[in-house]
């Protein structure tokens, strides 16, 4: 059985079909009730597909390295956050996914205030500090590694002397020269928004900056690759944009720098469970959390994208991350509380789409 292959949720369907006549109700059936029909018919012939939803960079590699180790076969819907997300919602009646894994844990407590995600589950693993911080209270959703919104990426060959903290960027010296994404695009920018909303005291003094930025001549660019490739072209000399993506840039061009302002917001990767699942499929999702976070996990984690989302700063108590990463310690980091910013993140959307983009 292929692996890796992004599957629509029609083919989830149909592999189920496949597997077993008492899937044959999906033929002709709906929603929940063709979800039960699977999970009947799928207990008793022995595992199901899992389907993960998944954002991240090295998610076909684990993907290829779970189904070896377990015999679980594994499905992958690779997209962008933002995509991911407004699909799960849509799926809401009759979720197509068993495991949605992506960047920041904002949207996941929405979710779970929502009754989406499965809870009270935690993998068998020991945690840094830093990793346990971002567990919820009621382990609805799994933190598997940390990154941080938004760095501050510049080509030092053309701007020696990068900002030093956020007020600047609303300087003439700044003016015309700052990029960033689209929040209700790339799915890492809201944390970012979020958390400066949080650091400058709410939503009105929040808003004031990113007018601010506006007024100052920000640009904004739909996701990483386009806000880099601004940057690369000397449209921007600042790009606002996920830790990650800043670090990767450099590794190709060693003049790309990433800097860390007073305060950048923590980004944790995350995997939560559909509370609709079968219990067959629960089972093999928090197998795939557990294995995510195994030392052969954590190894596919930082080598599946070495380039790319492999640059994160592990959560697992004795992995240590890429050299190209400074020690966390040494970030100026805040962490701001999922469940007062996740419920807002389609307000604060509309309103950065009407007021910054447009």
């Amino acid at each position: 059985m292929s692996l890796q292959t992004a599957v629509s949720a029609g083919r989830r369907a149909a592999l189920a079909l496949a597997t077993t006549a008492l899937v044959a109700g999906l033929a002709s059936g709906c929603g929940s009730t063709a979800k039960a029909s699977t999970s009947t018919a799928a207990t008793a012939s022995g595992p199901v597909p899992l389907v993960v939803y998944s954002a991240q960079g090295y998610d076909s590699a684990m993907a290829t390295a779970f189904q070896k180790a377990t015999g679980i076969p594994t499905k992958l819907v690779d997209d962008s956050t933002g995509p991911l997300l407004a699909k799960v919602q849509a799926e809401r009646g009759n979720p197509q996914w068993g495991v949605l894994w992506v960047d920041g844990d904002e949207a996941f407590a929405a979710m779970d205030q929502a009754g989406m995600l499965v809870k009270g589950f935690e993998p068998d693993v020991q945690l840094s500090a830093a990793g346990q911080a971002v567990v919820p209270g009621d382990k609805s959703y799994i933190p598997t590694g940390l990154t941080v919104t938004a760095a501050v990426v510049y080509d030092a060959s053309k701007t020696p002397n990068p900002p030093t903290s956020w007020q600047q960027l609303l300087s003439p010296a700044w003016k015309g020269e700052v990029g960033m994404n689209d929040p209700s695009v790339s799915g890492p920018t809201y944390p970012f928004v979020a958390g400066m909303f949080s650091q400058l005291g709410g939503n009105s003094q929040g808003e004031a900056f990113y007018t601010g930025l506006k007024s100052n001549g920000l640009h904004v660019f739909q996701t990483n690759d386009d806000t880099l490739h601004a940057l690369q072209t000397g449209q921007i000399k600042v790009a606002l944009i996920q830790s990650s993506a800043g670090l990767a840039a450099g590794t190709k061009n060693h003049d790309i720098r990433t800097a860390y302002l007073p305060k950048v917001t923590s980004l944790p990767s995350v995997i939560g469970i559909d509370a609709k699942v079968s219990a067959k499929e629960r089972s093999e999702a928090e197998q795939f959390a557990s294995f995510v976070l195994s030392a052969q996990g954590q190894h596919v984690m930082l080598t599946g994208d070495p380039n790319g989302d492999s640059l994160y700063w592990p959560i697992v108590q004795g992995v240590d991350p890429q050299a190209a990463l400074p020690p966390l310690a040494s970030v100026p980091t805040q962490a701001i509380d999922p469940y007062t910013w996740g419920p807002q993140e389609g307000t604060i959307n509309t309103w950065f789409t009407n007021t910054i983009v447009h």
